[in-house]
């Protein structure tokens, strides 16, 4: 499974998605998109969304910390 998180440094919900994450022990692969504008437009692409964070599990997209859409994908239990 591949899961990377579209971020930013200041955003408190890309912060705690990343912590959710860590906890339930999902290697993820993070990209700053304030610093990277391909990222960046590859984002926007993908998700139609300016805003962050966008998860991308698989080939699948969830714009925000949408936790019950996550677990879903991850097939976590909660």
């Amino acid at each position: 499974m591949v899961v990377k998180i579209f971020s930013t440094p200041g955003c408190a919900y890309c912060h705690t998605l990343k912590e959710f994450f860590k906890e339930k022990g999902i290697q993820f692969e993070e990209i700053d998109v304030s610093k990277d504008k391909v990222a960046q437009e590859e984002m926007i692409k993908k998700s139609g969304a300016m805003e962050v964070p966008v998860v991308e599990i698989d080939d699948q997209i969830v714009v925000g910390f949408d936790k019950i859409k996550i677990v879903k994908l991850l097939k976590l239990q909660e």
